[in-house]
């Protein structure tokens, strides 16, 4: 397991050093550009390209986002506690605690570790978290009108005809399939190297206070889960997975938010970077204690 852990992180690590090294070498970086881009163009793409082919029946895909959304909205509230611990604006931390890194590193860690059986369970907490992160998230990212910007977020779009077409058990026409797969393809990457830019200007003290966020966030996360899992009567499955997903490291989206906000990007950073770092020690314990 470790393995197969180590792989899924290595393009983690691999992309943020890119950007790192990119930068230390004095190489131009247009951040806002490229964060416009990744929003703009690729989330919404990769959203499409991800869930539009998933396999949920209507049944396990509103229980498990009942669960996931309660999750979310508990992460939320333990927030304002965790900002004053920790003396930071809470308004920088709420998004690292209530969105962690369910996609492109939780599925495949999911897939590895339950199968295809388990899949279709982390798929539906990915679609509740990136609903929650590009709604109300891009509401508390807002400099402006939270609603024009909300109305304004194309990912928001891409979230609800993807879970329309989860429901409906519509697939995408191929050429359709075929463009959002393509242009999704530049969107991971990108967040990576900008984080990795971003990481070039983090301090020691930072990472530190990266590390006891991370220390905090995941047993919050685990407790949060599995009490609520076991409270809406889950399969021990989908409560295991419920567990296993909002322990996932801080996503690299909070990053991209927190640059759009100007809200401490470089401290974001710092979350996503410790807390991935982290993941290697703790999520193979945590699996072994589930499996």
């Amino acid at each position: 397991m470790l393995a197969e852990l180590f792989a899924v992180m290595a393009p983690v690590l691999a992309g943020a050093g890119l950007g790192f090294l990119w930068v230390r070498l004095g190489q131009p970086y247009p951040v806002d550009f490229i964060t416009r881009l990744v929003f703009n163009i690729g989330t919404p793409a990769l959203v499409l390209a991800s869930l539009s082919g998933a396999n949920i029946d209507a049944g396990t895909f509103g229980q498990m986002m009942l669960a996931t959304a309660l999750v979310i909205i508990s992460m939320g509230a333990a927030s304002f506690v965790v900002a004053k611990l920790l003396r930071r604006d809470w308004r920088v931390l709420i998004a690292p605690m209530m969105y962690p890194n369910t996609g492109n590193m939780g599925l495949p860690v999911v897939l590895y570790a339950f199968g295809s059986a388990g899949f279709a369970y982390g798929i539906t907490v990915m679609v509740t978290v990136s609903l929650f992160q590009f709604t109300l998230g891009a509401v508390l990212s807002s400099n402006g009108s939270p609603i024009k910007t909300l109305l304004k977020t194309p990912t928001v779009y891409a979230i609800l005809i993807s879970m329309a077409l989860l429901l409906t058990d519509t697939p995408l026409p191929l050429w359709l399939a075929n463009t959002v797969d393509l242009m999704s393809g530049f969107t991971v990457p990108l967040m990576l190297i900008t984080l990795g830019v971003s990481l070039a200007s983090i301090q020691v003290k930072s990472l530190r206070s990266g590390v006891g966020f991370s220390l905090i966030r995941i047993p919050l996360a685990a407790a949060a889960a599995w009490l609520i899992a076991g409270w809406l009567g889950l399969p021990p499955l989908a409560q295991s997975i419920l567990v296993v997903q909002m322990c996932m490291p801080v996503a690299v989206f909070n990053y991209l938010f927190a640059q759009r906000a100007k809200r401490e990007p470089a401290y974001v950073a710092s979350l996503v970077f410790c807390s991935t770092l982290l993941a290697l020690v703790y999520l193979p314990i945590l699996l072994a204690l589930l499996m």
